[in-house]
């Protein structure tokens, strides 16, 4: 079972890093671009348009990518403390399947549905 969650940690870790760096990409992007767009005042409405659309986006993505990583860094806690792959509703273990899908898991898939359809 340790060499299990051993290679379920650097699962995880692979995970969050991979994540991370693309946050960061996304960060350089952000920055990359403001040197090349015109000022705001000469900028066409559609242009602006989509541009403050094209910001929104990065910021729901981000905001989905942190979510992610705080999940990750739950389950990696959960390996620490013995409770990953336990349920955190019903107490059961989370079949393997679903933990190889959704690595950072709380829930089994019974009450993860019922959660979703609350």
């Amino acid at each position: 079972m340790t060499i299990v969650l051993e290679q379920r940690r650097n699962e995880l870790l692979a995970m969050r890093a991979r994540i991370s760096g693309a946050v960061a990409h996304l960060h350089e992007g952000e920055l990359g671009e403001d040197d090349h767009r015109p000022a705001r005042g000469n900028q066409h409405p559609a242009e602006h348009a989509s541009t403050l659309l094209d910001k929104e986006i990065d910021e729901t993505v981000e905001g989905s990518v942190e979510h992610v990583v705080r999940e990750i860094d739950a389950a990696l806690a959960r390996i620490d403390d013995g409770t990953y792959g336990v349920c955190a509703a019903c107490g059961e273990p989370i079949p393997e399947e679903r933990l190889d899908a959704v690595p950072y898991a709380i829930l089994c898939i019974d009450d993860k549905r019922a959660e979703e359809h609350r």
